[in-house]
């Protein structure tokens, strides 16, 4: 029950909340033995704020919830691959592994680095519900146009 599937449709679920609120529907949450102690979704429209990333907002509220700066345990999932500034906040954050959906080849950090851009000790899974990230993303930009 409590897989990578799992967490990703709890990510999923955030990203379709930003949607709603015709924010880029990027979703993210944050697990520790199996159990959601954060989540975010997008938020920059409504705060006017360029770093309100759903991966930034999350790993806020689980330092706040924890009362930590380091998260060598935790798993963050997000819908699509992280931006260089996430990945900062991730890799100062200590984040132990990263899950992201789909590939953003416009502003994720696989077009600027072919280095991993995370903590040493991290491990990347990419590609989970891979499918149903890219729609959601998709979607939103086609009814911009």
């Amino acid at each position: 029950m409590f897989n990578d599937e799992y967490f990703m449709r709890h990510a999923l679920r955030e990203a379709e909340e930003a949607y709603e609120n015709d924010e880029v529907p990027i979703g993210a949450v944050v697990v520790i033995n199996n159990k959601i102690i954060a989540k975010g979704h997008n938020q920059v429209e409504l705060l006017n704020d360029a770093t309100a990333h759903a991966e930034m907002l999350a790993l806020t509220a689980a330092f706040n919830s924890l009362g930590t700066k380091y998260l060598p345990e935790a798993t963050l999932y997000v819908t699509v691959e992280p931006c260089l500034m996430c990945c900062g906040a991730l890799y100062w954050g200590k984040v132990g592994r990263i899950v992201y959906g789909t590939s953003d080849e416009k502003n994720g950090f696989g077009k600027f680095t072919t280095v991993n851009p995370f903590h040493q000790k991290a491990t990347i899974t990419k590609g989970v519900l891979e499918n149903e990230c890219s729609f959601l993303i998709k979607s939103f930009f086609k009814s911009k146009r």
